[in-house]
């Protein structure tokens, strides 16, 4: 009979914040550039590359002291379509929930169009989503369609 090895992982507890967990690796350090977590006060832990039963590879990331708003949870479902939220109070998990895309993404994407409105005047960017799961959004102006490969958030 042939012994197995049990990997086990260590990170530490964090008493109150959030956990976005199941982030695609290529994904996990668009999330902190996104949510600007490398300028955050707090303690920030961040894994990449991680067995997953369900997604092969994923990455996580635990916030501590932090709990997103709802601008926040559309940067990540655009990057992160099937990311989880939990949320941690007393280190006990208080709610727990998959990100959603909305609809309509206003303000928070740039148009990659240079010539779009958006990018020549002060008229704020605003999108149809037209595909969910592979992140593809058109602009409402020029009616260009912005990828997950060249979105730029503000």
């Amino acid at each position: 009979m042939e012994n197995k090895k049990v990997k086990e992982l260590k990170v530490s507890a964090i008493e109150n914040g959030t956990v976005i967990d199941h982030i695609p690796s290529s994904a996990v350090f668009k999330v902190i550039r996104i949510l600007k977590l490398e300028a955050f006060d707090d303690m920030v832990l961040f894994a990449t590359n991680l067995e997953s039963k369900k997604y092969g590879k994923k990455g996580i990331v635990k916030v501590s002291g932090k709990y997103f708003e709802p601008e926040e949870l559309n940067k990540i479902s655009l990057v992160a379509p099937h990311a989880s939220i939990i949320e941690i109070s007393d280190f006990q998990v208080a709610n727990k929930k998959i990100v959603e895309t909305p609809t309509e993404i206003k303000g928070i994407v740039k148009c990659f169009n240079p010539n779009c409105i958006t990018n020549k005047e002060q008229v704020k960017a605003r999108f149809v989503v037209v595909d969910k799961e592979d992140t593809r959004l058109k602009c409402h102006y020029c009616e260009k369609i912005t990828t997950r490969e060249t979105m730029e958030f503000f």
